[in-house]
């Protein structure tokens, strides 16, 4: 096979510090802490992640709140074992981290490169407004066997397109990481604010077989 684990899922983001550091986990003697990372977009709205970042890479690094950063990683799935909230958490995983001392949204500050397997049949549908949209959630090889299972959505003829793939697909993507908050009902009636993590589509490819084989 031609993937490359460390190749296959790719992100870079620039950004500014919003929350504080909070403890996750520790693996190993490595311990690992989670914060938000405020990127904004060109239309004045802005992308609030979640990075998870190893207390090794913090050394000479300023992670206070209201502080720039440039992460580069990979954008990870988790299986959420509280059962509050969604059930997939979705993390910008830092490799690499560093302060910067400007943001220039004209830049590419929110880029995502991702190479996966179709894991689930393409939903396509059309907005009240007649805009296409295809909801893709890709499976994406990491390091020992496991795998990430990505959201991703594309838009109009790339829409299109998606809504032709089929399970087992291998697909290469393009395109930014986003946040978005929606509305979930519970059981009890109430409506509670969530937050949505996906992969919003630039562009995208269908891998043929014949580039699979090494």
């Amino acid at each position: 096979m031609s993937q490359n684990p460390l190749e296959n899922n790719r992100v870079y983001l620039c950004g500014k510090v919003v929350t504080p550091l909070n403890f996750s986990h520790e693996s190993f003697g490595e311990k690992f802490f989670t914060f938000k990372l405020e990127v904004p977009r060109l239309s004045q709205q802005k992308d609030i992640l979640i990075v998870t970042v190893s207390n090794r890479l913090l050394i000479n690094v300023n992670l206070e709140e209201g502080s720039l950063a440039e992460v580069l990683g990979q954008f990870r799935s988790y299986n959420n074992p509280s059962n509050v909230g969604n059930r997939l958490i979705l993390t910008v995983f830092a490799r690499d981290i560093k302060n910067v001392e400007s943001i220039d949204p004209s830049k590419n500050i929110n880029e995502i490169f991702l190479n996966g397997y179709v894991c689930k049949k393409p939903q396509y549908r059309t907005t009240p407004l007649g805009r296409e949209i295809t909801d893709i959630l890709l499976a994406v090889n990491r390091l020992y066997g496991k795998s990430d299972y990505i959201p991703c959505i594309a838009w109009g003829r790339n829409a299109r397109f998606a809504s032709t793939f089929q399970i087992g697909d291998n697909i290469k993507i393009w395109g930014r990481v986003q946040s978005r908050d929606y509305q979930k009902k519970l059981e009890d009636g109430r409506v509670e604010i969530r937050t949505a993590y996906e992969v919003s589509i630039f562009k995208l490819e269908r891998v043929e077989k014949s580039e699979n084989v090494s």
